[in-house]
């Protein structure tokens, strides 16, 4: 790291601090040569590779502009969008990758999608998977149909929890 003042390329980390959530480290250097300290900042970039080759950072205001798109209508606001996206972004990084497929970026989007919201998950998949016939619409409903989503099978688990609870206590 060159020191601002000095233009020396070697300095010393006095303090490192986490800094957005984790997302940045803020680090207090010393240079060695003048001894003046400054602050820098580091952060992990996380690339997209599209269809075309082309690689561009990370972007949650991308994924919110195109789910956006599939809640048009719905009772989803922007707070569960930017949760939303930052549930995505989470996810691609903990597989430790530097560049990340545009494809996978849209598997990302479709779990907390439908747990967000069944209607806005099926006008996104219909796209992303590019559903070509009502049969393709009818496949994806029969899964979600047999496979509850996450917060309904927490709700499906609290009431039988409640339901032993209440049985139990009458047996005492």
């Amino acid at each position: 790291m060159n020191c601002p003042f000095c233009r020396h390329d070697d300095s010393r980390v006095v303090d490192s601090r986490p800094a957005d959530e984790g997302a940045l480290i803020r680090r207090r250097r010393e240079c060695t040569a003048c001894g003046r300290r400054f602050t820098t900042s580091e952060t992990s970039i996380l690339l997209i590779v599209k269809r075309s080759g082309a690689t561009e950072p990370f972007s949650r205001e991308k994924v919110i502009a195109g789910v956006r798109k599939a809640c048009q209508g719905r009772p989803v606001n922007d707070d569960d969008l930017a949760l939303l996206a930052q549930r995505v972004e989470e996810a691609l990084r903990s597989d430790g990758q530097a560049e990340v497929e545009a494809q996978e970026v849209g598997m990302a989007i479709l779990a907390p999608l439908r747990e967000l919201d069944e209607v806005a998950y099926l006008r996104y998949a219909s796209v992303y998977r590019n559903f070509a016939s009502l049969e393709d619409f009818e496949g994806e409903i029969a899964l979600l149909r047999a496979a509850p989503s996450h917060s309904e099978a927490q709700v499906t688990e609290a009431a039988k929890s409640v339901q032993n609870k209440t049985l139990s206590s009458a047996n005492n």
